[in-house]
């Protein structure tokens, strides 16, 4: 079959441009997606191909170098490991994958989100029906003191000595805590995710619980200029902790699949680290502003000026959730099969 050498560089060089582009990607340190690995390999393929059939003719000798160039490149990407790759970036990590793994597991962290939406309800619920139910749904001493006593002690205090000591040692208390909280939702999802279920439920019975006995008594902006500047960021950590449990879950249930369970466990372990390593970084960040924001009570700080703080936090971790990583996890088309 004669080849229409015009024709032929100008159907397959924007393959060989993409395959570049990949290899420029990785030789910059840069990390690629299980797809785009796969495209890459394809486009590697397609090129040894074009460079089998092009190495034929004497026309085109620039063209032909260059495309042995590129296919001895993309075959030492393909066959060489090297430990430069395992360099961590971290910056990279929370800024990227952090995020596009998020969105690639969200169905799993909505039914995390649901759940535990559904055990704020409930506990809401409970403690309009029945006052008394506090003593039982609340945690943390909560039930001890009506709302208005709690504020009124807190905002007594204010002005004691020792405030910025104790707010600093609860702070790192409560780093440790929901860190441990966290690592326990996301290692629950071992029980078939049941375990999960259970604690995120748990958790919204409490949150609905204190937030609806602050708003019968007459405390609600107390708690929300209290609870939103560490919250907005803590809770959507503890739900992203959900998340992983029931990614885990998924992965010992294996439906849709056909590997193994040990492949399965292995294939989604790296984003299990990464989402939990997440959360911890996330909860780090809510424990300092705790310490340094959220005990402080007016009149040291108004409450407008906390609620206002809290809702443009919650605003920023749902913009970086949803927008960070994007350009870097875009994936090139499928190539289309070679010319035979």
């Amino acid at each position: 079959m004669i080849l229409d050498l015009e024709r032929f560089l100008a159907q397959e060089r924007p393959h060989w441009q993409g395959l570049e582009q990949l290899l420029n990607r990785l030789e910059a340190g840069d990390s690629l997606a299980l797809e785009e690995a796969r495209h890459l390999h394809a486009l590697y393929e397609r090129a040894s191909a074009d460079l089998a059939r092009l190495a034929t003719f004497a026309a085109e000798p620039e063209s032909r170098r260059y495309l042995e160039s590129l296919v001895a490149r993309a075959y030492a990407e393909i066959h060489e490991a090297r430990t430069t790759r395992t360099r961590f970036r971290f910056l990279h990590w929370f800024l990227a994958t952090f995020p596009q793994t998020f969105r690639r597991h969200f169905r799993a962290f909505a039914v995390s989100l649901g759940i535990s939406l559904l055990g704020t309800v409930f506990g809401s619920f409970a403690t309009v029906v029945d006052p008394d139910s506090r003593h039982v749904t609340m945690a943390f001493g909560h039930d001890e003191l009506t709302p208005t006593q709690r504020v009124q002690r807190e905002e007594a205090e204010q002005t004691g000595a020792a405030i910025h000591g104790q707010h600093a040692s609860f702070s790192g208390q409560l780093m440790t805590h929901n860190t441990q909280v966290s690592i326990g939702t996301l290692a629950l999802g071992m029980s078939w995710g049941i375990g999960t279920l259970i604690l995120l439920f748990y958790n919204g019975v409490i949150l609905g619980a204190i937030g609806t006995d602050y708003v019968l008594d007459g405390q609600g902006s107390f708690l929300a200029a209290w609870i939103l500047p560490h919250g907005s960021i803590e809770l959507p950590a503890i739900f992203i902790a959900g998340q992983a449990g029931l990614v885990l879950a998924h992965a010992l249930f294996g439906r849709g699949s056909n590997l193994s369970l040990s492949r399965r466990l292995r294939a989604i372990a790296p984003d299990l680290v990464t989402l939990i390593c997440g959360v911890a970084v996330l909860l780090v960040y809510a424990g300092i502003i705790e310490a340094f924001l959220s005990q402080y009570h007016e009149p040291v700080i108004p409450y407008a000026l906390k609620i206002t703080f809290g809702l443009a936090e919650l605003i920023g971790l749902i913009s970086f959730l949803t927008l960070s990583g994007r350009q870097s996890s875009t994936v090139p088309a499928k190539p289309t099969e070679p010319t035979r």
